[in-house]
């Protein structure tokens, strides 16, 4: 076995770090762009128009321009480099950014269906909109979509959770267009509660999405685990290392995007300490290459063959001789 091309200190590519946080930079950017054009132009038109569901996206929208600089301020520190306070790096800056995203969005929502109960509960005071509204509402849609597609590309791109995150605060931006629309059209066509109806729809789906993103960031916090199809996925490309005999005690958590890993490897226990250890880092650096892990701590456990089953004495005959080496 050959192991003098491996490095004992190999880590995760920095250049994977660099090229996230660029498309993370520029996607963010595009988003603040539109975000501020739509917050202006919804919120403008709504108080114009009269249309309390359009304000309500306008200021979902102003949400999403305070999103976009979270997510500039975490994809600037998350490129950091290991420092002597942060060992594995600085990748959960993208976690941290994801739980204010998701609280962000979950505050805006609670926002959002309280002013549309109050509505609700008066309905008398609903006013009628002008079709500006309507027109407003299409537009900020067509946008919104589009938006969500080149974000959520670019997210793939580089496989961040946090930038998948932004993309879909985009989507659900998009959706509660459509809705605000829907109320809009029946406003128009005489049953002005549809407007307010909206926005309540609306203030639910923000509120919905504020609370999966939160959880989901909150328990990557915790130190959870990956799932189960990446855990195997990494437990085979360990046993599949030359002189791997088998592992146990596979533990993994969070960090950011990235992946910790503590695992114990089996290595035979006639080999040398310098071998076994040869056997260690190229386990690692397999890992490394294959699997978003930002580093691989191992420990290795001598491995013994099974002792030979007992022979069976025949009664009579004299007590069989084991073959030695």
């Amino acid at each position: 076995m050959h192991f003098e091309n491996i490095r004992d200190d190999t880590e995760v590519s920095p250049g994977l770090l660099i090229e996230r946080a660029r498309v993370a930079s520029r996607s963010t950017w595009v988003s603040v762009v539109v975000n501020l054009c739509l917050t202006l132009a919804q919120v403008g038109v709504g108080i114009l128009a009269r249309s309390q569901g359009l304000i309500a996206d306008g200021i979902h929208s102003l949400s999403d321009l305070v999103a976009d600089f979270v997510v500039l301020f975490a994809s600037h520190h998350s490129k950091k480099e290991a420092d002597e306070g942060h060992p594995y790096g600085h990748q959960r800056f993208e976690t941290a950014a994801s739980l204010v995203l998701g609280l962000l969005l979950l505050a805006v929502g609670v926002g959002m269906l309280w002013s549309a109960v109050r509505k609700l509960e008066a309905p008398e005071t609903v006013a009628q909109v002008h079709i500006i509204a309507l027109y407003a509402a299409g537009g900020a849609l067509l946008a919104k979509e589009l938006l969500f597609r080149y974000m959520l590309a670019a997210a793939r791109k580089v496989k961040s959770s946090m930038l998948v995150a932004n993309a879909w605060h985009a989507r659900s931006d998009a959706a509660s267009s459509l809705v605000v629309g829907i109320g809009i059209i029946g406003n128009l066509a005489g049953y002005p509660i549809l407007d307010p109806i909206a926005a309540l729809i609306v203030g639910l789906m923000v509120a919905r999405m504020g609370w999966t993103f939160g959880w989901s960031a909150l328990h990557d916090l915790m130190d959870h685990a990956v799932d189960e199809q990446e855990l195997q996925a990494i437990r085979q490309t360990l046993t599949g290392t030359p002189g791997v005999h088998d592992i146990h005690d596979v533990r993994t958590r969070k960090m950011g995007d990235m992946i910790v890993v503590d695992v114990h490897i089996e290595v035979d226990a006639g080999k040398s300490v310098a071998e076994g250890h040869d056997i260690a880092v190229l386990a690692r650096q397999r890992v490394l290459q294959r699997h978003p892990v930002l580093n691989v701590m191992t420990h290795v456990d001598p491995w013994r063959p099974a002792s030979p089953p007992d022979v069976e004495r025949t009664p009579g005959l004299p007590d069989p001789v084991r073959a030695t080496e």
